[in-house]
């Protein structure tokens, strides 16, 4: 599941003659199994209740930004800015990519079995900074206001919404177009509640820095557009005593300034311009971290295995250019990606390849299809390519000398097979003489070092590749219009996958401006497959249809793999205290505290 921000005392039952419209009440929902945490819990396991709060937190953030709504295309949001709003409900640490939800906003919610609506029983206490309560008009407002101004991600991930209304001031309801689609209430769990009375004459498609007005922990305190952003704690929020909130939020003050250059950011850090620090380079890490402070433990650095999908790093393949739309030329150029020469020469071998679009879960693809896997994919057998019913895929290895001759041989004999041939050392196409040339668009400088050895090896090849460094502005805009050849891009993926996938790979999702299907994926038996995840009644059922997914997505060459760390990298000044417990997946600094 997709969560792109993931941040009820009146009780309702709703009664039908129908027997299928019978709902419980319940303080959590969970896709799968039970809630760990039941309805009389107090709080999260990896946090203090009692932890104090005070002190200012600095942070990084990166390059710069122009607006306060992160909820659109335009603009660059401010880092932090989900500190300021909220959403119905809310996940724990404990529970994998927030499969479960627990109440926020929202005191309980209400479904029937056939997930035909979803009502939502409001707090009667939850309140706007400006002391206004939240009313179910806001979340009509907020529902209706993000699918007809917000990202086009929004429409696509409520499509199955039909009608949302308000019961009475604190109880709205939900209703689907489609039954069976148990995700809804977690996606609708999901919505971000924005103001109606602060908003609604506003124009909210537009980039603004007016300071915005929240429910949240925190407030927008002091700024200066692309230097910093400094929250400050709200002392009077309404939910601090909330189960999902005791332990947490125990900042001041959180502080994030900007800076344009990685490298210049560590040095900064080293020397305490600000306080925690992710290191998303392994040279960094290998390094970057040899001066006195750690030596002296000022400074700790820490290694966290990763518990969850890293997701999938790749070059993106737009195929909406002419010279990329055909599987196979994708795939010569997809062999020339030296993996092991880049992990052995600039990564420190911290590195492993990235084999799958759901990397480290069960839903990762493997050898070849059987059972319920074979039967999803067996009707399309005549559409798909036919290695997939009798290879296990797999990516070109190399012994990591920089000699990838047999897999430059394999690459040419398919360019000359697909109409492309070498004349005067470039490869043009034999029909119009045209070069084989494109670019790759690319935001951080320092990726240019990871990208060259392949411009390098496809330079053997006769293609023509540049790689171009735009600025933030520039590079939104033109991957939101899909001006690019090429791009580096993070796909993140959970443990349970649904609806998001639509925004990924499906038909619909490539034409609108702003969306997530970035390589332009048009292709009916994806569409087909992304519907069987997510109306899958089963673990079993959704397994087999992520399965059969990620191995259409491999064998037709859309991406070319990268590479991810097993470990999260992080760095911060001996100035904190942390729960004895740990959350089960990931880190929560907001569980911190000062010393």
């Amino acid at each position: 599941m997709f969560y792109y921000f993931r941040y009820f005392i009146i009780f309702s039952l709703f009664f039908s003659i129908q027997p299928y419209a019978y709902a419980d009440v319940k303080h959590a929902i969970s896709l799968y199994g039970k809630p760990k945490y039941d309805k009389n819990f107090t709080h999260f396991d990896y946090v203090n209740p009692n932890a104090p709060k005070k002190g200012h937190l600095k942070r990084l953030a990166l390059r710069t930004y122009n607006s306060f709504n992160p909820f659109i295309i335009s603009g660059n949001a401010a880092a932090g800015i989900s500190l300021v709003y909220e959403t119905l409900m809310t996940g724990s640490r404990d529970e994998l990519d927030k499969s479960t939800l627990y109440s926020l906003i929202a005191e309980n919610v209400e479904f029937p079995e056939d997930y035909s609506w979803v009502k939502f029983n409001l707090r009667a206490n939850a309140s706007w900074h400006d002391g206004n309560p939240i009313s179910s008009e806001d979340v009509i407002f907020s529902f209706r206001t993000l699918t007809e101004q917000g990202s086009p991600f929004y429409k696509s991930y409520y499509k199955n919404v039909s009608k949302v209304e308000a019961l009475d001031k604190l109880t709205v309801k939900f209703h689907m177009n489609i039954k069976n689609n148990k995700e809804m209430p977690n996606i609708l769990g999901e919505l971000y509640i924005l103001p109606k009375h602060h908003l609604k004459e506003k124009d909210f498609s537009k980039a603004s820095l007016d300071v915005p007005l929240g429910s949240g922990p925190y407030r927008v305190s002091r700024f200066e557009s692309g230097r910093y952003i400094i929250y400050e704690r709200v002392k009077n929020y309404w939910g601090k005593d909330l189960p999902v909130n005791k332990g947490r939020y125990n900042f001041d003050i959180i502080q994030y300034d900007y800076y344009r250059d990685l490298t210049v950011a560590r040095e900064a850090f080293k020397s305490g311009q600000f306080d925690i620090y992710n290191e998303y380079q392994a040279k960094g890490w290998a390094t970057g971290f040899k001066f006195d402070a750690v030596k002296q433990g000022k400074v700790i650095k820490e290694e966290i295995p990763i518990s969850r999908s890293p997701g999938m790093q790749a070059f993106v393949f737009n195929t909406r250019k002419t010279f990329f739309q055909n599987r196979e030329v994708r795939k010569a150029i997809s062999l020339v990606f030296d993996f092991e020469w880049l992990n052995k020469n600039i990564f420190y071998n911290q590195y492993k390849r990235t084999t799958s679009f759901f990397q480290n879960t069960d839903l990762a693809s493997s050898g070849i299809p059987k059972g319920l896997e074979f039967d999803y994919l067996d009707k399309y057998k005549d559409i798909l390519p036919s290695e997939i019913f009798d290879k296990a895929f797999s990516l070109p290895q190399s012994d990591g000398s920089g000699n990838i001759r047999p897999q430059l041989k394999m690459a040419k004999k398919l360019l000359s097979q697909n109409g492309w041939i070498i004349k005067n050392n470039k490869l043009v196409n034999s029909k119009t003489n045209e070069p084989f040339k494109f670019n790759i668009i690319i935001i951080q400088p320092s990726l240019e070092r990871v990208i060259l050895p392949f411009t390098k090896n496809l330079e053997k090849l006769g293609i023509i590749c540049k790689i171009q460094v735009l600025d933030s502005s520039q590079y939104i805009e033109r991957i939101n219009n899909y001006d690019f050849d090429m791009i580096v891009s993070t796909i993140p993926q959970s443990f349970n996958p649904g609806n998001e996938q639509r925004n990924y790979w499906g038909s619909n999702s490539a034409k609108a401006p702003g969306g997530r299907n970035l390589a332009g994926i048009n292709n009916p038996v994806i569409d087909e497959l992304i519907e069987k995840i997510i109306f899958s009644q089963s673990r079993e059922k959704l397994v087999a249809a992520t399965k059969s997914l990620d191995r259409v997505l491999l064998w037709n060459y859309y991406f070319i793999p990268q590479y991810h760390s097993p470990n999260n990298r992080i760095a911060y000044w001996n100035k904190f205290m942390k729960p004895g417990t740990k959350p089960k997946f990931g880190i929560d600094i907001q569980s911190w505290w000062l010393k």
